[in-house]
């Protein structure tokens, strides 16, 4: 019973239908530009996270060269 049902739903997803739609230019730019800027933001976001903590990190095991430079030149 279930498979058949199943196997029925399934038939319908795949038979082609007609999309009586239609996206203008303006709106279609519209759309694209948004996922743009979404998939942006989100890229931003993962690069932000993992960024600052990797960089924080080589920055503390950085030995203190420039400084040491900077009093050198001092003197």
């Amino acid at each position: 019973m279930f498979k058949t049902v199943f196997l029925m739903v399934a038939a319908l997803f795949l038979l082609p239908m007609t999309a009586s739609a239609y996206i203008g230019p303006g709106m279609g730019a519209g759309a694209i530009s948004a996922v743009i800027g979404v998939l942006a933001a989100i890229g931003l976001t993962l690069f932000s996270l993992f960024y600052y903590p990797i960089k924080r990190a080589l920055k503390k095991r950085r030995p203190q060269v420039d400084a040491d430079i900077a009093a050198d030149a001092d003197a």
